[in-house]
C-alpha cells in the first residue's frame, strides 16, 4: 500500500475529525467511500455504503473486496458490547488480507498523567464512560496476529478550523462574559490541530506497522487557563479567564463531559514523529484562537 492510491472506507466521515481526514485523503489522491446510515443524504456521485454501528452485519457487508483500508473515526455508542461487535464486524472481512484497519480511541483513556509526559507504553486509567475503551483498543491490536494491519490512534484534544472544544470555549466566553475553564488552574491538555491529525491518519495508512498504537498529539501540555483566556480574546474580550466550578459545569454540560474537561494530562506524540515521519505544523492552539503569533 506504500506510495499508492487506495480506496478507503471511512466511518464518521461527516464529523469534525472525520471530515478533515476525508479532505486529507482526497488531497493525497485516495478514493474515499463514506459509511452512512442514509445514503440519500449525499449526492448520487458521492461514493457511500450504508451501515450502522449497531448492526455488525451491515458493517461486514460494507467491507467488500475493493476496499483497501478501513478508518473507524465514528463516535462510540458508549456501550461496550455494541462497540466491540461493530469492530468485530469490520475486522472480519479484513482478516488474512493484510489490509489496514485504523481505529480511533483518545488520550483520555490514560487518565490523569501527572507532570511527566507519558507515551504509548503507559498504563491506561480511563475515566468514567471511557472505562471500556482500552479493551476495544486491545481487540483491534490483536487483529494484527490474524493478518490485519491494525492500528490504533489516540488523538489529543483537537482544535482548528473553527471547531473542537476551543471553539466551544469561545462560545462560553461570549455567553458568560469571560473565558472559563473546568478544573484546577494547573490543568493542561495534550492537543493537536485537526489538519495535522488528518495528516497522521493518511501517514498511518501507508507507514504504520501492524499492531501499532499512536498518540496523535502535537502539543504535549497546553495550559487550559491560558486557552480560556485566548478564547475570551477570540470572543471579543480582553483575555480574562476564571475557573468554572465542577458542579456548575456538570449542570450545564453533563457529568462525563465536565469530568473530561477537568482532566489534566501531559502526553507525548513522539512515536508518530519518529516512526512515521509525522510533522505537525499548524499554529499553536492559543495562536489559532487569537491570531497573535506571540500567544
Amino acid at each position: 500500500m506504500k506510495g499508492t492510491s487506495v480506496r478507503v472506507l471511512v466511518l464518521g466521515a461527516t464529523g469534525y475529525i472525520g471530515s478533515a481526514v476525508v479532505e486529507g485523503l482526497a488531497l493525497a489522491g485516495h478514493d474515499v467511500v463514506r459509511l452512512v446510515k442514509d445514503a440519500a443524504r449525499f449526492a448520487p456521485d458521492v461514493p457511500a455504503r450504508v451501515g450502522d454501528l449497531t448492526d455488525p452485519a451491515s458493517l461486514r457487508a460494507a467491507v467488500t473486496d475493493d476496499i483497501d483500508a478501513v478508518l473507524h473515526i465514528a463516535a462510540p455508542t458508549g456501550e461496550e458490547a455494541v462497540d466491540a461487535a461493530a469492530v468485530q464486524g469490520l475486522l472480519q472481512p479484513l482478516r488474512g488480507t493484510g489490509r489496514a484497519f485504523v481505529y480511533t480511541s483518545g488520550v483520555r483513556v490514560l487518565g490523569a498523567t501527572g507532570d511527566t509526559a507519558v507515551d504509548e507504553d503507559a498504563a491506561t486509567d480511563a475515566i468514567g464512560i471511557l472505562g471500556y475503551r482500552p479493551r476495544i483498543e486491545r481487540q483491534v491490536l490483536a487483529a494484527a496476529d490474524d493478518g490485519v494491519r491494525a492500528v490504533v490512534i489516540r488523538p489529543g484534544i483537537a482544535y482548528g478550523n473553527g471547531g473542537g472544544i476551543p471553539a466551544l470555549m469561545t462560545g462560553w466566553a461570549r455567553a458568560h462574559g469571560t473565558g472559563r475553564y473546568v478544573g484546577a488552574v494547573e490543568t493542561r491538555w495534550p492537543m493537536v490541530h485537526v489538519e495535522d491529525l488528518a495528516a497522521l491518519y493518511v501517514l498511518a495508512l501507508h507507514r504504520a506497522e501492524e499492531g501499532t498504537l499512536l498518540h496523535g498529539v502535537a502539543h504535549e501540555a497546553v495550559p487550559v487557563a491560558a486557552l480560556a483566556a485566548a478564547a475570551d480574546i477570540s470572543a471579543g474580550g480582553p483575555g480574562r479567564a476564571e475557573p468554572w466550578p465542577l458542579d456548575l459545569a456538570v449542570e450545564e454540560l453533563g457529568g462525563p463531559f465536565a469530568e473530561a474537561l477537568a482532566l489534566s494530562q501531559v502526553v507525548s506524540g513522539r512515536r508518530a514523529v519518529d516512526e512515521l515521519g509525522w510533522q505537525p505544523r499548524r499554529p499553536y492552539p492559543l495562536t489559532e484562537l487569537t491570531g497573535d503569533a506571540r500567544a
